[in-house]
Order: structure tokens, then C-alpha cells, then sequence
């Protein structure tokens, strides 16, 4: 298989677990949170309230901060949508110039991870409302495995005209279902990094194949989220485990809305993910003074500690607490805690040196008066480098007489004893 089909076959999206169509008036299939005018759909999204965003909104409902989502489009046409995209591209080749036209497989998973941080509901206690109801989102449609632009590709450029166009966080439910990234990536994430961006990604889904956390969840510094089911417990079949998890949201039985309207429940860290990408927005816009490493501590210090180690390949530092990472007291930190991707690729992409013998060269002959080059129109003319005389020469000698001299004692010792041979049968 040619290289490039090969990414295009290993970077795929987060693939959306069980999904199922949620038309209004059909009984939700979780437990409702308590509210006196919520419908049948606000009541499903039990984690508003289960993990403190509903009193983090005392403080902020995330006015002020700006998501990019990095995904197969967003619909900002959907009632819980109208007014929330206030920017957008695509990556692809086969969307729309303002990354609002559903593209790829999975087309409806962009809206559904917008509807999960951005939702406005549609009217008092109704709809699917975000967890940062009034941030901005920034649609970036890509299609990987599709499209004109090479998977890789379509990702780096993604992340770079996020950057470049205000992100303060930005949300990646996918997976590249490899340990490793391209190059290409070194730099776009270095870039998000270096202005001071918010980079939350997906663990992967077991159930999907992804047993093991895969990039962009494995790059230093980048977000990595794993689920939970509704208990708090470790999703085995919405969740992967590895060393680089950050921390663990609710990824089983979301809420989301799809493209043109209507409801869909579903599993996955495709959903866990937005929901810390809105939280990261509700930090940034409670303190816009704070840096992405500090933005980033707040979440993981502020986490509800749940199994061991701490940081663990299972929840991280633990179950995100919405509340404490808005509202507590937490101390500055001068660098991200969940890792340096410069460090990294210091230490595991290091510059090739170019100090050899074949790149050395000879430099051009001086005026000895004046110290100035020659001038010279004609090329020079080569110059045989002899060898200084030493082991080499000896060598170079030594060799050939010593087969002579070999080969002379040869026929020696064969002569001898031809004639020995011979004076024994004149004896007979």
C-alpha cells in the first residue's frame, strides 16, 4: 500500500460509539438531573450538574473565550448552534469555505462535539445546552481519509488557522490510532503551544479498536481525556488507557444535537473531550490573564483524584471538577504539566549534523599581498591528495612482497620434494 494511503488509513476519527436517535417526546434512556422546567432532553445531560458546571456558571458561562473545533464540520444552522460559529474553514477540499458543511464519515460527529461545549439550548430548560453556553466556536472541517489534502496535512494546517484566528482552546475528537505523529505536527502543535492555546484531544474509544491511547492524545502537552461511564468509572468500552491521559469526563450516554436539528445519544471520548475543551473555555474566560499552562493546571490541580497512580493510565489526575477549576485557589505554575513538546523533540527529533569529512571544503586561494581571493575564471583544476607516508605506506608495500615471498616458499618446498621423490626411485 502506497505511504500516504497508509496515514490516510491510521488517522481517522474518533469513531462515535452506539448511537441512537432521540426524537422529541421519546423518554430519555438516562437518569434526569433534577430542574423545574428542564425537558426530556436538558434532563439527559446529567454532567452539567454531577460535575460542578452548573456553579461554575456563577462565574462564568464562558463569554469572552474561543473554541476551535477541529472536526468533520459544524451545522451552525441547528437552533442550540445559531450565533455560536463565528468563524470557520475547511481542510478538506470538499466543504464549505466557512467549515459549516458536514463532510467525511461520521459528517454529523462536528456538530455533536459543538452541541457538547457551545449549545444554547432552545429556550428556557429546553435543548441540549453546552458546558460553555456562551463561548464562540471556530468550525474547521476536515475529512480524513477523504478529500483532496492528505490527512496529515489537513491536521497541521487545521491547528495552524486556528491559532491564526483567535482559538483559545482547541478540540480534537480524533485519533490518529498511532503512538506517533508526522513531523508536520511538530511544528503546528509548537505553534499552538507558543501562543498559548488549549489543546484538548480524545483518548480513543476500546470498542472502536483504539486499545491504546493514540496521537495527538500522546503529544506532550496536549489534553488527553479519557471516559467515564455515568458511575464515574472507568469506560472499558468508550475509553483507552495510556500514560499521557490528562484527566476523565462522562463519555457514556451524552446528549448531543446533528446536523439540520434532532437529538442522538452516544458514547465516546469524542464527547468527553469537548466537555474539558468547555471547561478549559470557562477557565480562560474566568481568568483571561492566565497562560495555557496555567489554564491547563487548573484543570488537572482541581481534579477529583480516582484510582492510583496519580497521574494514572486510567483517569489521569482524575475526574474534572468544573467548579474548582473556575473558582478555586490554585498556584501558578511557569510550565504546562502535562508536558513539553519542545523538550520532546529536542531529545527524540534531534537536528541531523552536517560536520563530516564530505561536506568539508577547500576554501578559495588568496593574494598573498593582499589577502584577498584570487579571481579566477576558470574552474581549478583538481587536486590529488596523496596519503602521508606512515602505516598506510607500509601497508601498501608490505602486502604484495609478502604474497611474493609466500608463493616463492610454495614452489620452494614443492621442488624439494619432487627431487627427493625422484632420487628415491633411482634407488630402487
Amino acid at each position: 500500500m502506497p505511504a500516504r494511503a497508509v496515514r490516510r488509513a491510521a488517522l481517522a476519527v474518533a469513531v462515535v460509539g452506539a448511537v441512537v436517535v432521540l426524537p422529541l417526546g421519546a423518554s430519555a434512556t438516562v437518569a434526569p438531573v433534577p430542574s423545574a422546567h428542564a425537558d426530556q432532553v436538558r434532563s439527559a445531560e446529567y454532567w452539567l450538574a454531577g460535575y460542578g458546571f452548573m456553579d461554575a456558571w456563577d462565574t462564568t458561562r464562558g463569554k469572552g473565550a474561543t473554541v476551535a473545533v477541529i472536526d468533520t464540520g459544524v451545522d451552525g444552522s441547528v437552533r442550540e448552534l445559531r450565533d455560536a460559529v463565528v468563524d470557520g474553514t475547511d481542510m478538506s477540499g470538499i466543504g464549505s469555505p466557512d467549515g459549516q458543511k458536514p463532510v467525511g464519515d461520521s459528517s454529523e460527529h462536528g456538530t455533536m462535539v459543538a452541541s457538547l461545549i457551545a449549545g444554547r439550548g432552545t429556550g428556557s430548560g429546553n435543548g441540549v445546552l453546552g458546558v460553555a453556553p456562551e463561548a464562540s466556536l471556530l468550525s474547521v472541517s476536515v475529512a480524513l481519509g477523504e478529500g483532496s489534502v492528505d490527512s496529515d496535512d489537513q491536521i497541521a494546517k487545521a491547528v495552524r488557522w486556528a491559532v491564526d484566528h483567535g482559538a483559545d482552546v482547541i478540540n480534537m475528537s480524533l485519533t490518529r490510532n498511532s503512538l506517533d505523529w508526522p513531523e508536520s505536527w511538530d511544528e503546528a502543535f509548537s505553534y499552538a503551544f507558543d501562543h498559548d492555546v488549549v489543546v484538548v484531544a480524545a483518548a480513543g474509544n476500546r470498542g472502536s479498536g483504539t486499545t491504546e491511547v493514540g496521537a495527538p492524545a500522546t503529544i506532550p502537552g496536549v489534553v488527553a481525556v479519557a471516559g467515564v461511564d455515568k458511575a464515574g468509572d472507568a469506560s472499558f468500552d468508550a475509553s483507552s488507557q495510556g500514560i499521557t491521559i490528562a484527566v476523565a469526563a462522562p463519555s457514556e450516554q451524552l446528549v448531543g444535537v446533528v446536523p439540520g436539528g434532532g437529538y442522538v445519544i452516544w458514547d465516546g471520548t469524542s464527547g468527553a473531550a469537548p466537555l474539558v475543551s468547555g471547561l478549559a473555555a470557562l477557565v480562560k474566560a474566568a481568568h483571561p490573564e492566565l497562560d495555557a499552562a496555567n489554564v491547563i493546571n487548573r484543570i488537572v490541580a482541581t481534579a477529583t483524584t480516582k484510582g492510583t497512580p496519580v497521574p494514572g493510565p486510567i483517569y489521569g489526575y482524575g475526574l474534572i471538577d468544573a467548579v474548582g477549576a473556575v473558582a478555586a485557589k490554585v498556584p501558578a505554575v511557569t510550565a504546562n504539566p502535562i508536558g513539553d513538546l519542545k523538550a520532546w523533540i529536542a531529545t527524540y527529533r534531534p537536528s541531523s549534523s552536517t560536520d563530516s569529512i564530505d561536506t568539508l571544503t577547500i576554501p578559495a586561494p588568496t593574494d598573498p599581498a593582499t589577502g584577498q581571493p584570487v579571481a579566477d575564471s576558470q574552474d581549478p583544476a583538481p587536486v590529488a591528495v596523496e596519503p602521508s607516508p606512515g602505516v598506510y605506506s607500509l601497508i601498501h608495500w608490505a602486502v604484495p612482497l609478502g604474497l611474493l615471498l609466500g608463493f616463492l616458499i610454495l614452489v620452494a618446498t614443492f621442488a624439494l620434494g619432487a627431487v627427493a621423490h625422484f632420487k628415491g626411485l633411482l634407488r630402487r
